[in-house]
């Protein structure tokens, strides 16, 4: 059911340990004299028979397996090439042991009792495969049989046991392995209580269940050089999740050694599982490089690798209540907490009939979807309606009513509790003038968010985050790549989709700090992707910026907008998101230190303020 394919197998023990390995062997090979090399060969098969593996959330051992074979095909080219070597005098390969490599290196837990006997029965399956080829290149029969009893693979919760019981942490070298994805809100009560039991009085928030083994792993080579790689959910470098997981590893000596950006996991099962994934190696140890892998198959060496999988310093990025900087305020839209405030086009002509005092009540209403695909939908906005006006409106009455009987009957306390004014959205965060939305979804294959000014007779729900005192200068620092490649990073993910969060990208996001003549360079350039896009009437927003059907007027002219933005910051990366997020970070870093009263050297202009002070400009475009 789970089945890993071999190539994703490798993805994890590839630059974990075997990769290296082939290397070591391939240069051994290569040794000119022959005595050096048959003694380097032979210290080569010791190495491989003394390296255990623990993989805690073994399965059917797919990954157990795979690593067994390499090891045994490692071995077999070993002894090919003792063979070719031998010579007169030399240790013939009738005297050696033909076979070193065992299964008693590798070692695995599995709850599932079943899955335990497939996990043994394919590591057989696998000796006798092996055993086989190594009588061919031995030019010799070997038996096969007896097999050996395999008590490695343990029956149990790896959540709930000492994995010293199963292999002492002193005697094992790596831990690999494809834990279970399971997002927080479908953990079973077992499961909750697993995490609990784990992380003790540890507040995980929203992590996935796959944060126990990088957990567990971490505090079980504590004292060792073991080396980790493990699969997990792209969860676990994004949003907020980082701030969980990644400060007890990095704070305990931990480095990420290399990763997977994040990918879609395919297995050979039936029924794939269609979830994005990263592969994240870790140990105590610092090489001399790091690496990360990307989808298209390319990789890179950066100097560090972050929580969020980029090259920057080991900050987290968390909530927090209010701007980093001093820029304009962010919040979520108003709440209503009941559906029978929403008014459907077809429904407002039978409103007003009813009585045309109604009409001043139904407002246009948006979220997400209608602010970037189009489409009319109202509600009904009742704060300043008289209740002897009410009266005289049936169908309004209606729904006042059914507010109530919605809120009154709701499990959540602060909904019943809003039914004491039903008349009332629960939270009114509706602006008394032009306000900057901000969908609270959207789609990953977009390279710019699309944000944009609402005049106030516009209501916006909860589903769009917006910026009351907005200004010009305002949209053309959040429509830029500088401040998309910063939510990219730290946002959440919806699937793949972004989750924009005010607390967590907004108000960690460290401003320029520009010359008057760089602002004005900014509110220009903006108002220019503002104009553009009214040169498109009747076309959504959606498709505006969707990659494939962006209009080259529009690209252009965010394109000029990141230069004067990134002019504004004091660089010129050219675009590169990789350059601005870590520089970006650098600055998060620095403000953050500012605020716990560390003094951080000021090496150029733009770090030397982390506050911004703009000019308010009322712009009206929807």
């Amino acid at each position: 059911m789970h089945y890993t394919s071999v190539e994703n197998i490798h993805k994890v023990t590839g630059p974990l340990f075997y990769d290296d390995l082939k290397d070591e062997l391939t240069t051994i090979e290569g040794i000119k004299t022959h005595k050096e090399r048959q003694f380097k060969l032979r210290k080569f098969r010791e190495k491989l028979a003394s390296i255990h593996v623990l993989d805690p959330a073994c399965g059917s051992g797919n990954f157990l397996t795979e690593t067994y074979l390499s090891f045994r095909k490692l071995e077999n080219r070993v002894l090919e090439d003792l063979r070719y070597d031998q010579v007169e005098g030399q240790m013939t390969l009738g005297q050696m042991d033909p076979i070193m490599v065992s299964l008693d290196q590798f070692y695995g837990i599995e709850i599932d009792d079943f899955a335990v006997s497939v996990a043994k029965t394919a590591l057989w399956i696998a000796q006798l495969q092996m055993t086989l080829e190594t009588s061919e290149v031995m030019g010799e029969w070997i038996a096969p049989l007896p097999l050996k009893s395999n008590d490695n693979i343990v029956c149990g919760n790896a959540l709930r046991m000492d994995w010293n019981d199963v292999l002492p942490a002193e005697q094992c070298d790596y831990i690999i392995g494809n834990p279970p994805f399971i997002g927080h809100n479908v953990r079973s009560l077992a499961q909750k209580e697993d995490m609990e039991i784990v992380f003790e009085n540890y507040k995980t928030g929203k992590s996935d269940y796959v944060i126990c083994w990088f957990y567990l792993a971490a505090k079980y080579f504590n004292k060792t050089t073991g080396k980790v790689a493990l699969v997990a959910t792209n969860s676990i470098t994004q949003g907020e999740n980082v701030g969980v997981l990644w400060p007890l590893l990095f704070d305990n000596g931990y480095n990420i050694q290399f990763a997977y950006k994040p990918f879609v996991w395919n297995s050979e099962a039936l029924e794939k599982a269609h979830v994005h994934v990263v592969i994240i190696g870790f140990s105590k140890t610092i090489d001399s490089t790091k690496k990360v892998y990307f989808p298209d198959g390319q990789s890179k060496e950066y100097n560090n690798i972050n929580g969020y999988l980029i090259d920057a310093s080991n900050v987290c990025v968390t909530r927090r209540s209010s701007p980093i900087c001093s820029v304009p305020k962010i919040k979520v839209g108003s709440l209503p907490r009941s559906s029978a405030f929403t008014v459907t086009k077809e429904e407002v002509p039978f409103f007003i009939e009813e009585n045309p005092v109604c009409k001043k009540w139904i407002k246009p209403y948006i979220g997400a979807v209608e602010f970037l695909n189009g489409g009319e939908r109202y509600c009904l906005w009742l704060k300043d309606a008289l209740d002897s006006e009410v009266e005289l409106c049936p169908m309004v009455k209606a729904r006042i009513n059914q507010v109530y009987e919605d809120r009154i009957n709701s499990p959540a306390a602060t909904t019943r509790n809003a039914a004491k004014y039903p008349k009332l959205f629960a939270v009114d965060a509706q602006p008394n003038s032009d306000y900057l939305a901000i969908p609270q979804v959207s789609s990953s294959r977009r390279k710019y968010l699309p944000v944009g000014f609402m005049n106030p007779e516009i209501i916006a729900s909860n589903l769009l985050f917006i910026i009351p005192e907005a200004s010009l200068y305002t949209f053309g620092i959040i429509s830029s790549l500088f401040h998309n490649s910063w939510m990219r990073v730290t946002c959440g993910r919806m699937k793949s989709d972004y989750r924009y969060g005010g607390d967590l990208v907004y108000n960690n996001f460290v401003w320029p700090n520009p010359t008057e003549e760089q602002t004005s360079i900014i509110e220009s350039c903006a108002q220019t992707v503002l104009d553009v896009r009214d040169n498109h009437p009747g076309t959504s927003l959606a498709f505006l910026y969707d990659p494939e059907t962006m209009p080259d007027d529009l690209l252009a002219a965010h394109q000029a907008l990141d230069v004067a933005v990134e002019a504004a910051y004091g660089v010129n990366f050219n675009g590169d998101e990789e350059k601005i997020v870590a520089h970006l970070f650098k600055l998060y870093e620095e403000a953050i230190r500012r605020e716990n009263g560390v003094v951080v050297e000021e090496k150029d202009s733009t770090t030397k303020s982390v506050g911004v002070k703009v000019k308010v400009k009322k712009v009206s475009r929807q």
